[in-house]
């Protein structure tokens, strides 16, 4: 037999290949595992390095609140899909605190959808147990009889959606002490009702019956919006609870706000708070594109001037927007001095470009809160930017968003800008009937100003504009053209009227410039190739869609 003449002890040589061959086989396998625990301290390490800096976040949003807090909607259809279930309100929570959110706005109503009372009550318990705070919201979309015009809106000169309308109100005000009408608070409708009523010039809420001043339909939805407002929105609000505080969110098309019955002065004196649409999106996006990132900065700070203190927020969206253009929303709310960024909505950021929106976002918040801290601090100042309410654009619709791209900082104002050291003038200010006699006096003092040729040729020659101080932009009833006007064309441009500034600025077009009265500032390069720009003899280089800012 094979071994018999081995002796005892002696190894076998078949048994030491197996077992070699055996720790051969275990190598790689031991090292896989050794591998995969290494692997495992290194995830867990950054498993616990995110979930301090999530907590950091969290922390950071609580500790600036009072200086600039983020927040975000539960739309009716968030709380009923999301807010329902312990699960869903428990993520809800998390994504909030991971995402620096200290207040939340529950939503009763949209699209004809009215929340259920309890699934918004529990919510509003949850969110204020774990340290937020929680305010109501209205979306008044799909209310009763549908205007003519935009079929989501509604035509309230109907009494019977006048009474549904106000039913809603009166349902929230039960829930919230706060509440934020989104921005559809508009009407459009032209149909045979309304039509009479505006020219009877009158405007009937109820069995209360209101005089309108004019016959044009801005004038009749002005009037019928405000006192709407007034009587079926405020007035049942506040009867139901006293302490109820009503919020009207302008939206961004600011150049046709009485078009459609937003009437700016007279609501914003009416409402509690008054809160900006400054979602820009992405301009060359084929659906929603179209609206450059200047804009958020010019129509928070113009409706800011109107409101004062009153004015509270402004409120973007993940809508056609890259992580860029997400986060420039962001910035030019900030700028702009809001003390509230609302992010729409939880809904829809956890879809579509919304989560990568969220990520660059939630990188840029320390930032954000520094800089609104130092806006927060500072007056801005620029070139007096002069928009009365209720103005017509004529051909020069948004002018003001395109010159704020040209490097020229602007200060928007909605009454004439006398003792301005500088200012631009558009066909916008031909709403004001003294315009003439405080241009010309404006002009004399030798001031800088720029004018459109739009408004040049509508004064003809009733103002003298044979001066030095004086120069004529060329908008020629296309204000996205001026994003094609060359760096040497903008520096010559940008010369003189920076002058009352004791600034220089060269830089290509589509570069901000944002100035604050003890001499700080902000450059924000808009596009999509690094720049080298040169603010007062400093060079200063940004990257494509960078900004770079400096505090004294």
């Amino acid at each position: 037999m094979r071994g018999e003449g081995r002796e005892r002890g002696e190894p076998s040589r078949t048994s030491d290949e197996s077992l070699n061959k055996s720790r051969m086989k275990a190598l790689p396998r031991l090292a896989w595992i050794a591998a995969l625990i290494a692997s495992s301290t290194q995830v867990l390490a950054q498993v616990k390095a995110d979930t301090q800096a999530e907590s950091l976040l969290w922390q950071l949003g609580q500790a600036n609140a009072k200086v600039h807090r983020f927040s975000t909607l539960f739309t009716a259809q968030d709380a009923r899909n999301h807010l329902s279930s312990d699960d869903g309100l428990k993520s809800a929570i998390d994504w909030c605190k991971k995402t620096a959110i200290s207040k939340v706005y529950l939503e009763s109503f949209r699209d004809g959808y009215r929340a259920e009372r309890t699934a918004l009550q529990k919510a509003k318990e949850r969110f204020q147990s774990a340290g937020f705070a929680v305010s109501g919201c209205v979306t008044t979309t799909q209310v009763g009889k549908p205007s003519t015009n935009w079929k989501t809106i509604a035509c309230y000169t109907d009494q019977a959606t006048q009474e549904k309308l106000q039913l809603i109100f009166e349902f929230t005000a039960e829930l919230f002490d706060e509440i934020m009408i989104d921005d559809f608070w508009f009407t459009d409708c032209a149909c045979p009702d309304c039509d009479g009523a505006r020219r009877a010039k009158s405007v009937t809420i109820g069995d209360k019956t209101y005089p309108v001043s004019g016959d044009t339909w801005e004038d009749y939805r002005c009037e019928l919006m405000v006192r709407i407002s007034q009587d079926r929105v405020q007035g049942a609000a506040k009867r139901i609870n006293p302490k109820a505080r009503l919020i009207i969110k302008y939206p961004q098309w600011y150049d046709r706000f009485h078009e459609r019955g937003y009437e700016v002065v007279r609501e914003t004196a009416d409402f509690d708070v008054t809160w900006v649409g400054t979602e820009t999106r992405d301009y060359k996006d084929k659906r929603w594109g179209g609206t450059v990132q200047y804009e958020a900065y010019f129509i928070m700070r113009w409706l800011g001037g109107i409101g004062g203190e009153k004015c509270g927020g402004g409120w973007y969206d993940w809508l056609g927007t890259t992580e860029r253009t997400y986060v420039e929303q962001a910035r030019q709310t900030v700028l702009a001095g809001a003390r509230e960024s609302m992010l729409f909505c939880y809904g829809g950021l956890q879809r579509d470009t919304g989560p990568k929106n969220v990520e660059a976002l939630r990188a840029n918040i320390p930032e954000l809160l520094a800089v609104a801290k130092e806006v927060r601090r500072r007056d801005a100042v620029g070139l007096a930017a002069y928009k009365p309410p209720n103005s017509h654009p004529e051909n020069e619709a948004r002018v003001f968003d395109f010159v704020g791209m040209l490097g020229l900082p602007l200060a928007p104002c909605h009454e004439f800008p006398t003792n301005a050291p500088a200012a631009f003038f558009s066909t916008h200010a031909l709403k004001d009937s003294g315009l003439i006699a405080k241009l010309a006096k404006f002009i004399a003092a030798g001031k800088p100003v720029l004018l459109t040729d739009g408004l040049v040729k509508k004064l003809g020659d009733a103002v003298d504009l044979n001066k030095s101080s004086v120069r004529i932009l060329a908008v020629k009833g296309d204000p996205k053209s001026l994003l094609q006007l060359s760096q040497k064309e903008l520096d010559d441009l940008r010369r003189p009227l920076l002058r009352p500034f004791q600034g220089s600025f060269q830089a290509p077009n589509q570069v901000a410039l944002y100035l604050f009265q003890d001499g700080s500032w902000v450059v924000e390069n808009f596009s999509d190739v690094p720049v080298s720009a040169e603010l007062n003899g400093q060079p200063i280089d940004l990257s494509p869609r960078a900004w770079k800012h400096e505090w004294k």
